[in-house]
């Protein structure tokens, strides 16, 4: 907690965060008001942040349209928020990134999902030509936090900061002025999320790197490349998750062909060798 509270690391997070802007949180606080916050507020923030004792707002909920259809929830913390998560961030990402699976491109620093296509048609250029596409259902949504908790002190002894980052899974939401409990989940919106999520993700990417597969992929979405079908149905296994997990995710697998005229490839309907995960349809009611 000491390097986190350190001036130059606190510095650099209020710089990133007033570049980011971004709407107000659950205070109405907006980015340029964060100087003056922070002139006069500075030694007691990181006097709470030493002690273990900073207490977390709600982030202000807010839906947005999603590109296939429905809605995404988002998670708006408060600016004083996000840079308290921006400056945890910045330790705990070169502290845990390097352990991540070399497959894995979503939200890491210097990797994209440009990355993650031109390493698929790679693959597909070896000769691994069946695809297993996993994507897990409302992964945000169902984070289990004592899982997480648990995938964090693997790397971070501090329990100071494990109190503190525990505080923000569990802060709430506020929802057209409803008090939401969080329960599980962790929203999307902070900037500590996406650390949060792959540490969450990385025991999935090293089970899909030991079934003999490349798998690129990216946040919730993976792309196994095989070479043959054994290895696909490992990958199936992999992905599929265990009752206290708790995401739901569906399996396909496809025949690749490399199209060099566009620059991607496509997949051609074959034989399946993974089915899909279906999550089971509750009884009825007998009352």
């Amino acid at each position: 907690m000491e390097v986190i509270t350190e001036r130059t690391n606190l510095n650099l997070a209020y710089e990133r965060v007033v570049s980011n802007g971004g709407a107000p949180g659950i205070d109405g606080m907006t980015v340029d008001d964060l100087k003056a916050w922070c002139r006069a507020n500075s030694g007691k923030l990181i006097g709470q942040l030493l002690e273990g004792s900073y207490e977390p707002q709600p982030v202000r909920g807010k839906k947005i349209p999603k590109p296939g259809g429905g809605e995404r929830q988002l998670g708006i913390p408060t600016v004083v928020d996000r840079l308290v998560q921006q400056a945890i961030g910045q330790v705990l990402t070169p502290l845990i990134d390097p352990t991540f699976s070399a497959y894995s491109y979503g939200f890491r620093p210097g990797r994209s999902a440009h990355q993650a296509v031109h390493a698929g048609a790679a693959y597909v250029a070896e000769g691994r030509r069946i695809v297993v596409d996993i994507d897990l259902e409302k992964f945000f949504d169902r984070v289990n936090h004592d899982i997480l908790m648990a995938r964090l002190a693997r790397h971070v002894a501090d329990k100071r900061l494990l109190r503190i980052v525990r505080r923000f899974l569990e802060a709430g939401m506020m929802q057209e002025g409803v008090f939401i409990p969080t329960e599980e989940g962790t929203p999307q919106g902070g900037p500590l999320t996406p650390l949060l999520a792959n540490l969450l993700l990385d025991d999935l990417d090293k089970e899909l790197d030991d079934a003999d597969t490349a798998s690129p992929g990216t946040a919730t979405t993976a792309t196994s490349m095989c070479s043959h079908r054994r290895p696909a149905s490992a990958c199936w296994r992999a992905s599929q998750p265990s009752s206290k997990e708790r995401s739901s995710c569906g399996s396909t697998a496809r025949r690749a062909r490399w199209l060099p005229a566009i620059g991607g490839w496509t997949y051609r309907a074959r034989t399946e060798v993974c089915r899909p995960y279906e999550r089971p349809t509750p009884a009825p009611d007998p009352s």
